[in-house]
């Protein structure tokens, strides 16, 4: 059963900007932290970009740091990765997903593991 709906995935050109977003269906985010992940073909899902409950700590991956930017709405249910200055080897089918493992953490996690709930994953592709 899927929690989440992601959009705003496409093709685009290196260098050029997307904007991801995930809302959660049946289930409200406020307690949750959020994690965006990626998974290229042949490759494992890893993390990009995590988010806690109140926004107090976010996390980016190495390759990532500088031009992706992670952020919520609780009231609206809604997480969104903006992804600028876009790379070929950022392209992959994105999934976002919200960590049942604890609640009101204080950090978040970049680890697949304790993420229970997640989306169908939306494509994206950076390619000239």
């Amino acid at each position: 059963q899927l929690a989440f709906v992601e959009s705003g995935g496409g093709l685009v050109q290196p260098g050029g900007s997307l904007r991801l977003s995930c809302t959660s269906s049946g289930f409200t985010l406020d307690y949750y932290s959020i994690g965006w992940f990626r998974q290229a073909p042949g490759k494992e899902r890893e993390g990009v970009a995590c988010i806690t409950d109140n926004e107090a700590n976010t996390y980016y991956a190495d390759s990532v740091k500088g031009r992706f930017t992670i952020s919520r709405d609780n009231a609206e249910n809604t997480v969104t990765l903006q992804m600028n200055d876009l790379k070929t080897e950022d392209t992959g089918v994105y999934y976002c997903a919200a960590d049942t493992s604890v609640l009101w953490a204080r950090m978040c996690s970049h680890e697949v593991k304790p993420y229970g709930y997640w989306g169908q994953g939306t494509q994206v592709t950076v390619s000239s």
